[in-house]
C-alpha cells in the first residue's frame, strides 16, 4: 500500500498539502465542518481564520486516514516512540479498582495510534463502532483495529451486554461520545447552543461504577500527545434520568476544554 511506503515523516506534509483540494472537492463535508468550526470559535474569528481552521481540520482528517493504513507496518518502537501522555495514572487508578473504565473520547485526532499504543502496553480496551458503508470499508476497520490488539464489538442491540461484561472484567472501553448517532440523546449545553450527545457513558457508569475519562489525542509535530482526564463525577445523587442528564453535562463542558 503506497501510505506505508511513504517515511514517517512526511505523512503530515503529504496531508496539510492535500487538505485544501480535499476540502475544496467535498462541498456538504466542508459547510458541517464550518458551521461546527464556527461555534467552537466564537464569533471574533475572521472569515480566513476560520477557513485555514476549516483546512487545518481536513489535514488532521487526511492524517488520521494515512497513518491508520500505516499502523499494521508500525514497530512497537516506532509506536512508543511517538506517543506520549498525560492522566495515565487515571488508567492506573481504574485498574486498580477492577472496575474497567469508560474512556469517552470527541472525533478528534488520531485515536487509533493511541488504542493501538495502549493495546501495546498493555492495557486491554474494547472499542464500539458504528456501521460503515460500504460493509467492505467496515470489515477493513474491524480487521484493522483487531489486529491491533483492540476487542471490536459493532453498535447495536447486542453492544450493551457485550460492553457490560467487559466492564466487569476489568477491560477499558472506548466510546466516540461527542455525536448522538441514534437519536434520543441527552441534551445539553455544548459550544453555547443546544445539542444532544449520547447518554450510554453516563449511564454505563452509573450501572457499573466504572471510572468515566474523558480522553484524546492529538497530532504533534514531534508525534503524539494523549491526556486522560480525571473521572467525571459519576455517583448516584437523584433519579436515574436526572444523573444521567447531569452527569453528560459534565461530560460535554470537559470535551469543550479538549476541544
Amino acid at each position: 500500500m503506497a501510505a506505508r511506503a511513504l517515511p514517517g515523516a512526511a505523512v503530515p506534509l503529504l496531508a496539510r498539502a492535500l487538505a485544501p483540494v480535499l476540502a475544496g472537492r467535498d462541498d456538504r463535508r466542508r459547510a458541517a465542518v464550518t458551521a461546527n468550526l464556527r461555534r467552537v470559535c466564537g464569533p471574533a474569528i475572521s472569515e480566513e481564520g476560520l477557513r485555514r481552521v476549516v483546512v487545518g481540520a481536513f489535514a488532521s482528517y487526511t492524517q488520521y486516514w494515512l497513518e491508520s493504513f500505516r499502523l499494521p507496518s508500525t514497530s512497537y518502537e516506532r509506536l512508543d516512540a511517538g506517543m506520549s501522555w498525560s492522566g495515565v495514572g487515571h488508567l492506573e487508578d481504574a485498574a486498580a479498582h477492577g472496575r474497567g473504565a469508560i474512556l469517552a473520547l470527541p472525533h478528534l485526532g488520531c485515536w487509533e495510534w493511541a488504542g493501538a499504543w495502549l493495546c501495546a502496553v498493555g492495557y486491554p480496551i474494547t472499542v464500539v463502532v458504528e456501521a460503515l458503508e460500504p460493509p467492505e470499508v467496515f470489515d477493513w476497520f474491524v480487521n484493522l483495529r483487531s489486529g491491533l490488539g483492540m476487542t471490536v464489538v459493532p453498535l447495536g442491540p447486542a453492544a450493551g451486554r457485550r460492553i457490560l461484561s467487559d466492564l466487569k472484567n476489568g477491560r477499558f472501553v472506548c466510546l466516540l461520545s461527542d455525536r448522538d448517532i441514534g437519536g434520543g440523546g441527552v441534551e445539553v449545553e455544548f459550544f453555547g447552543e443546544r445539542t444532544t450527545l449520547p447518554a450510554g457513558p453516563a449511564t454505563l457508569a452509573l450501572r457499573t461504577g466504572a471510572a468515566l475519562l474523558p480522553t484524546t489525542a492529538y497530532f504533534e509535530r514531534s508525534g503524539h500527545r494523549g491526556i486522560v482526564g480525571a473521572p467525571v463525577d459519576a455517583t448516584r445523587r437523584a433519579g436515574l434520568r436526572a444523573d444521567v442528564t447531569r452527569i453528560t453535562q459534565d461530560l460535554a463542558r470537559r470535551f469543550e476544554d479538549l476541544i
